[in-house]
């Protein structure tokens, strides 16, 4: 035993980060948003809430998480009917969430005002809902809306919130700063005095955003005694967003103020995971990652010429409060753009690529990745893409077939009936060692069009991929201008379950979606072949 207390840390993104203004997840976005919270070990991944939309009803239908508890979310139970006739609680106790976070108002002045029901009837829907979720064999959570509010203006509803929750039968009680304006000394005098109901091994942390200070409320939470931590991928969430996990996770695991008291389960190899994840979330969102995020940033460990950089040169620490290794990120001295080739050795043995460090296609393969990268490739939310490059340029990649031309056109025409319609049609020329085949097809749009028509006919290749399927498509715009270089982002799958991404950039939109499928059926041959 370690003898540190244990943190554990509750994942949002998929239901509180889904309010962030201008975000859509898509069923196939939370699956995949799901892999990645697994990928980085988080102990919670709340997935929405069921009965609330189509999306969530089917992302509830199954269970969705592998070593994660799998979180379902919504209200109490209305006042006036039981928790056995409420649509909303059994919603949640019918899914498959193994657990189910409940959110009631802890604060009595919006218990009046927006459910119009007295303090006493909430504390009654609060405990039998709890009760019924205890009953259907789920671990319960509360969370209190409002809390901090609520305990400035009556502390004592707001505490009796919280015992009446843990004598339901509540694992976690989670305290919510709602709408994000209490400061951190407040959060850990507040804390203090909850800790006189309920042990801190029960209770949580939900902070908001909205005056920049979420992750020093969640940190001053932790010094006064809760031990779960909410939060969110990038920190998105409703207005200014939620405490941002991808800069919490690393302030736990590598300042000494906290790691030497407290753990996660989160092992260090996971850690070294976070800026590539941190960035394949950015890619799945269609937005450029913040170069100064945190620890995660491209900017986060970057120094230009002059006094600094020759400090740095002498000693790392001078400007780097941790080794940018640690968090899977890299230095970057900017008039040498150094480092690089660990993060590359590490994503190649995670692809099982084995390569000794003084291997000159190393250094190869770094510098197409950085003139790649610097022409609006990004490989962290494209692995297969990476896959096939770096066997492109270490030798090893298989000859399966070349595409000699393509051609698609698009007509908008009136049919027979005179409604006016589009036709996509597209032609792709491909040769398979000596034999050269060339197949027609017509598509809903070139990019569909272009698909069937590639995969139409590889000859002895066509039934190794006959279970390759095109989940997503993804196009984002990195200059201004219609004359733009474009880059796309291809989500793909198989009958194995496994998902791959790929990548195309050009300033022809046709061109770079046409790579990445090309790349994708490339991946999907390379398994195949290994198979």
């Amino acid at each position: 035993m370690s003898g540190k207390d244990r943190l554990y840390l509750f994942d949002t993104t998929l239901r509180d980060g889904a309010q962030t203004a201008g975000i859509e997840f898509s069923l196939e976005d939370k699956i995949s948003i799901a892999a990645l919270l697994e990928r980085l070990g988080v102990d919670y991944i709340e997935g929405g809430y069921p009965g609330a939309n189509v999306i969530d009803d089917q992302f509830f239908a199954e269970s969705r998480t592998r070593d994660a508890t799998f979180t379902a979310f919504g209200m109490t139970k209305r006042a006036g009917r039981s928790a056995g006739n409420d649509p909303g609680v059994q919603a949640i106790l019918n899914s498959a969430a193994d657990a189910a976070c409940f959110v009631g108002k802890a604060w009595d002045h919006q218990v009046k005002v927006a459910l119009e029901i007295t303090p006493e009837q909430n504390l009654h829907n609060l405990s039998e809902t709890v009760e019924a979720g205890v009953a259907a064999g789920k671990e319960v959570l509360v969370d209190c809306e409002h809390f901090f509010d609520g305990y400035k203006a009556n502390p004592a509803y707001a505490l009796k919130f919280v015992a009446t929750a843990l004598a339901a039968g509540a694992r976690w009680v989670v305290l919510c700063d709602t709408n994000g304006g209490t400061m951190p000394a407040e959060i850990a005098a507040i804390v203090t005095d909850v800790l006189g109901v309920a042990p801190g091994d029960r209770l949580g942390i939900h902070a908001h955003d909205d005056t920049g200070q979420a992750v020093a409320n969640t940190l001053a939470a932790v010094d006064a005694g809760v031990r779960q931590i909410q939060g969110t991928l990038n920190g998105i969430g409703e207005r200014c967003g939620n405490a941002n996990l991808v800069t919490l996770i690393p302030t736990l695991m590598l300042k000494p103020g906290f790691a030497d008291r407290f753990e996660l389960g989160i092992s260090a190899e996971q850690l070294g995971h976070l800026t590539s994840i941190s960035r394949a979330f950015d890619e799945l969102l269609n937005r450029a990652p913040a170069r100064q995020s945190p620890y995660v940033g491209t900017a986060a460990f970057a120094t230009k010429a002059g006094i600094h950089a020759s400090a740095l040169a002498k000693d790392f620490s001078s400007y780097e409060h941790v080794p940018p290794e640690s968090v899977g990120n890299e230095r970057n001295i900017m008039v040498s753009q150094q480092a690089g080739k660990s993060n590359l050795l590490a994503a190649l043995k995670r692809h099982g690529i084995a390569l000794a460090k003084d291997d000159p296609r190393l250094e190869r393969l770094l510098r197409t990745v950085k003139e790649r990268e610097a022409r609006g490739y990004s490989y962290d939310g494209a692995d297969a893409s990476f896959v096939v490059l770096a066997h492109r340029i270490l030798g090893t990649l298989p000859v399966f077939f070349d595409v000699e031309s393509y051609r698609a056109s698009v007509e908008r025409r009136h049919n027979a009936r005179g409604e006016q319609i589009t036709v996509t049609e597209a032609v792709v020329k491909i040769r398979i060692g000596e034999e050269r085949l060339m197949s027609v097809a017509e598509g809903n749009g070139p990019v569909n069009a272009l698909d069937l028509a590639m995969r139409k006919d590889l000859g002895q290749f066509s039934a190794r991929i006959a279970d390759l399927e095109l989940v997503d498509f993804k196009v984002r715009i990195l200059d201004g201008g219609t004359g733009a270089v474009t880059r796309v982002l291809v989500e793909s799958r198989d009958r194995t379950g496994e998902r791959w991404y790929t990548i195309g950039v050009s300033p022809n939109i046709i061109d770079a979606s046409f790579e990445a499928l090309y790349e994708s059926i490339t991946y999907k041959l390379m398994k195949t072949e290994a198979a």
